[in-house]
């Protein structure tokens, strides 16, 4: 079985403005010394590629700050280490915390003695119940004070929330640093997520083709010196605004790290590899334009020329992809446009569309 063939071309992700097409000119008039040559449209698979200016986040990414005041004491990261989750990062000076953690203890294992002391009391009769009550909410508000001065002098400790690379250090040892000050920003690259903005069209187009499930996506990404990141996109989501300002929706797509390469902030560009199987194509030098309009001479059986509006759904340099209106059995004018008339009968040749897609930039491989 003959393979189909496949049309591959780069498609701007900014707005296409169409050429300047052949328009018709009826103040030429019909020279016959010049050949009409009309063909068929060609019905292909073809492979598009859109670009699309992307930014590279971290999946997660976190100021850390000082959870309690004090001087630094310890540091024992550098910048642009790699950490694990639970890793200490910094410790802030615990002297205080510390003697207060002690004072709380002292008081509450005072006030264990006491309450112990009552309750053998009670239990000779010598005191009430009542008083012992009261020695057992002494203990548990001792107690409380004990967890909360411990919970103070982990504070004074600060660890990474998740295994990431750490970035500058914005204190250093024996700096006085207050409750929320920020120490650095720890990032997670394991994964990466790279946002890009589609036109809302696009969208709207894409959306249709998922319904569809007839278009087959992949997703590259090329880095800043113009090397092609060697993963591709694990996934991708659609966010849930489009921007009324730009037009724009912003989609993300997902793309693992293994080894470290990418990293918070870089930019690049996103390519979407698209293949449309069944695609109707046609060769750009056969349209003309009529008031912004796009337009073809179609031959019919009796050899009348009559223009027909068509749809162009994407446009691939000297090639456009058609949308329904015209089909693989239409006979359109290719050579000789300017010299057509509508309602003209019309003496052409006719050749096959691989004949004329031959001598494209991009044609029928």
């Amino acid at each position: 079985m003959k393979a189909t063939p496949v049309l591959t071309v780069i498609l701007a992700a900014t707005a296409l403005a169409l050429p300047a097409c052949h328009k018709h000119d009826e103040d030429h008039g019909h020279h016959g010394h010049h050949k009409i040559v009309a063909t068929t449209p060609k019905v292909m698979d073809v492979a598009l590629t859109q670009q699309y200016v992307c930014q590279i986040r971290s999946q997660e990414s976190i100021e850390v700050k000082a959870l309690v005041s004090g001087y630094l004491d310890e540091i024992p990261i550098k910048e642009g280490q790699a950490v694990k989750q639970g890793q200490v990062l910094f410790e802030v000076l615990p002297v205080l915390y510390k003697a207060t953690l002690d004072a709380e203890r002292a008081e509450a294992r005072l006030a264990q003695i006491e309450y112990e002391n009552t309750k053998r009391l009670n239990e000779q009769k010598v005191v009430s119940d009542q008083e012992v009550r009261l020695f057992e909410a002494k203990l548990a508000r001792a107690q409380a004070k004990v967890k909360k001065a411990e919970a103070e002098m982990e504070f004074t400790t600060v660890t990474a929330r998740f295994d990431g690379i750490v970035d500058r250090l914005l204190e250093r040892r024996g700096s006085l640093v207050k409750e929320s000050d920020v120490l650095t920003t720890l990032y997670d690259n394991r994964v990466m997520w790279v946002y890009y903005n589609v036109p809302e069209a696009r969208y709207l187009e894409y959306m249709a083709a998922q319904k569809r499930g007839g278009e087959v996506h992949q997703i590259e990404l090329v880095l800043a010196d113009g090397s092609k990141f060697q993963y591709p996109a694990q996934a991708f989501t659609v966010m849930g605004k489009v921007n009324n300002e730009t037009g724009n929706i912003q989609f993300r797509a997902d793309f693992a790290n293994p080894d470290g390469l990418l990293r918070h902030g870089q930019t690049g560009l996103v390519l979407i590899h698209r293949r449309l199987p069944g695609a109707v194509v046609i060769p750009q030098r056969a349209t003309f334009e009529v008031l912004d309009k796009q337009y073809v001479f179609v031959v019919g059986g009796d050899g009348v020329a009559h223009q027909r509006m068509i749809h162009v759904l994407h446009e691939l340099e000297d090639v456009y992809v058609v949308g329904p209106g015209l089909g693989p059995d239409d006979r359109i004018v290719v050579e000789g446009v300017r010299e057509v008339h509508d309602g003209e009968h019309l003496e052409y040749e006719l050749r096959s569309p691989d004949q004329i897609l031959v001598s494209q930039k991009f044609h029928a491989e």
